[in-house]
């Protein structure tokens, strides 16, 4: 007898986000599903839902990386977390000739379409960039064994932020360079307030019109109502081993890019 197993759509229609959201050990069971569920119209929906903007805060990320990692070279591994469709990863390795990129996220139907991605427009780069299902809280790469790591909408998404944050210290070598983009929980009260009322009935919107589940997209302004601010984002790389080079503030706070350094010590 075949054991069922119900699709990332039907599964995710069981689950209480809210519940989900509050307790680290329930967190990860729905948020690798919802992009699961997600994952082929993943490139589509940031550009939608950010007017554009996405594009933008990823291009320069990848200047802070090359500019971060100038002392570096020559930079031989680079990981990049919560990789999607991959294309912060491919974007990293047109940087440096001869680096390794492996390119991780939880969710096997965002690699999927990463894998994709690299057999088709971006077939160059099939033998330097590899994609791999992973936790960003149990990282398989070993010790003080990656130059340059790269997270996009990552860490408000793991059970622990502080734990995905020590993997990242370990993984990297001394001197080795973290640049992070995320949504983040604007201090301003009035915005904040404005901020997570669009971005829930945006997001609620396309949820329903695309997958008739409006917590599918919804899911973002709970979250970042869950999570912290950019500065608390800030403190918690200093307490775990780095030393913060730069903040660069989006929407007045609402998405931030940290560039950060491991210490040496």
């Amino acid at each position: 007898m075949t054991e069922y197993t119900p699709t990332p759509e039907r599964l995710l229609r069981t689950l209480d986000v809210d519940a989900h959201l509050a307790d680290p050990a329930l967190k990860q069971a729905f948020v690798t599903p919802m992009f699961d569920i997600i994952a082929p119209r993943y490139d589509r929906f940031t550009r939608w839902f950010s007017f554009g903007m996405d594009a933008q805060w990823k291009r320069e990320a990848i200047d802070a990386v090359r500019e971060s990692a100038r002392r570096l070279r020559p930079v031989q591994r680079a990981l990049d977390l919560a990789t999607g469709t991959g294309d912060l990863a491919v974007a990293l390795a047109r940087l440096w000739p001869g680096v390794r990129v492996q390119a991780l996220d939880a969710s096997p139907r965002m690699i999927e379409q990463a894998a994709r991605r690299l057999s088709t427009r971006d077939a160059d780069l099939a033998d330097v960039v590899a994609p791999m299902v992973g936790d960003m809280m149990a990282l398989p790469q070993a010790d003080a064994s990656v130059d340059v790591v790269t997270a996009s909408y990552a860490v408000r998404n793991v059970p622990d932020a502080r734990v995905a944050v020590r993997e990242m210290a370990r993984v990297l070598r001394p001197g080795g360079v973290l640049v992070t983009l995320d949504f983040y929980r604007p201090a301003f009260a009035p915005w904040r307030v404005a901020f997570l009322t669009y971005l829930q009935l945006a997001g609620d919107m396309v949820g329903y019109l695309w997958h008739r589940d409006p917590v599918v997209y919804g899911y973002i302004a709970r979250s970042i109502q869950q999570f912290m601010s950019d500065d608390a984002f800030s403190a918690l790389l200093c307490e775990e081993g780095f030393e913060v080079i730069s903040v660069r503030r989006y929407l007045f706070g609402g998405v931030a890019r940290h560039t950060a350094r491991r210490s040496s010590v």
